[in-house]
């Protein structure tokens, strides 16, 4: 494993450790970055890379607590741990210890969507901006929520510890919500640019979670939601390293195995009786996994499905994904006629929403609409792989007003 992975992996388990210690989020976060540092230059690689980052962070922690005199040297008495092993101690009852993190992360004392971002930040080490765009919000927007719930946790002496499991119940929400937008942010960085393993890595934990919770339902449909997302991953890029749109992916190319985990886990959560978002989202993936097995997509489920999705758990980004299903029910009209009606300031800038008008524009022959749309879209901090594929949709336009589908 090359330097920088090792150090990505020690990310959560060293600034978890520090919080849990000194629970200061900020300093926490500070002093893993000045030790990462250090350990690039440093002349040898440790043996143990996350203990020699804990033990150099924490004494940096110290000395910025001693600068504060009496507080500093009471918490150094207090805390006399020289050694990651000292930390890692604690009762186990859930044997993984970036979901136990995130579970920690998500304390009931906290918003949830505060909860949800500061786990996306100090636990899957998301960059704020990433984290806004996921909650549709500004950048300063979300850099205050994050403050501000860092700021809770260290002034109101939240006990960043796991609680028993009779407890997990009122985290578990949110703990699902941060595997989804952490997969969410994934799979729009198609290429891998933000973090390769981010994907692979979360996959990874909404299997754990559909094992540790079983009588869970929605844990199960998460589970099911990141696995059929993820069966597409291989089929999502073209030879150029440009992204490739589920409606043109050659279907050979997607995970079956992965499917059939995820069909297995809908089925088991199906006969639990309680349906939820999270299962209605996975349904829907699966309905486009059929396309592999009956050449077509059933357009008309996949639209119904969003309608109900839409009373469950009402969102922009779900009236957006309403619309383009709309579109291939009822026409480009109906679907543009939903996409104006969504009313947050915010959703209208986002990328979804300007590539879905401009599609709809293309349909409806309205090529210079279309063309400001990718436009507008392009204008922002666009990953290369959907950078590829909006300007050859772009130059495509010129050719074809109706080439966008």
């Amino acid at each position: 494993m090359n330097l920088a992975r090792e150090i990505a992996d020690a990310r959560p388990r060293v600034i978890s450790a520090l919080a849990v210690q000194f629970r200061d989020l900020d300093l926490a976060e500070d002093a893993f970055a000045d030790a990462a540092i250090k350990l690039i230059e440093h002349a040898e690689r440790p043996e143990r890379v996350a203990s020699w980052l804990f033990v150099v962070a924490r004494r940096k922690v110290l000395d910025a607590v001693r600068r504060q005199a009496r507080q500093g040297r009471a918490l150094e008495r207090s805390a006399p741990v020289e050694d990651m092993a000292d930390i890692f101690t604690m009762p186990e009852p859930i044997a993984d210890e970036r979901l136990r993190l995130i579970f920690i992360c998500c304390h009931p004392a906290l918003a949830i969507e505060a909860r949800t971002a500061l786990a996306l930040k100090v636990i899957c080490g998301l960059r704020v901006d990433v984290i806004a765009r996921l909650f549709v919000t500004s950048e300063a927007t979300m850099y205050q929520r994050i403050t501000r719930a860092k700021a809770k946790v260290r002034d109101a002496g939240i006990a960043f510890e796991l609680p028993p499991r009779k407890a997990w119940g009122e985290r578990l929400e949110a703990v699902l919500l941060t595997l989804e937008l952490a997969y969410t942010a994934a799979y729009q960085d198609a290429a891998g640019e933000i973090d390769p393993e981010l994907s692979a890595e979360v996959a990874r934990l909404a299997a754990l979670i559909a094992e540790l919770l079983p009588e869970e339902p929605e844990a199960l449909g998460l589970a099911a939601l990141v696995w059929l997302a993820r069966s597409r991953e291989a089929a999502r890029l073209d030879a150029s390293g440009a992204m490739v749109p589920l409606s043109q992916q050659d279907t050979r190319n997607w995970d079956f195995a992965a499917i059939e985990t995820a069909r297995n886990w809908l089925d088991r959560a199906a006969k639990a009786g309680s349906s939820g978002p999270y299962q209605v989202m996975a349904a829907i993936q699966l309905t486009h996994a059929r396309k592999a097995f009956d050449g077509a997509t059933d357009w008309a489920a996949v639209a119904a499905m969003y309608d109900a999705l839409m009373a469950m758990r009402p969102g922009p980004m779900i009236a957006v994904n309403r619309a383009v299903a709309l579109e291939k029910t009822k026409g480009a009209s109906a679907a543009l006629e939903a996409l104006d009606a969504i009313e947050q300031p915010r959703v209208r800038t986002s990328r979804p929403y300007l590539v879905a008008r401009a599609q709809m524009y293309s349909q409806l022959g309205q090529s210079d609409a279309a063309r400001k749309e990718l436009s507008r879209a392009l204008a922002q901090n666009v990953p290369r792989a959907e950078r590829l594929f909006l300007e050859r949709k772009l130059s495509e336009l010129a050719q074809n007003p109706r080439s966008i589908s």
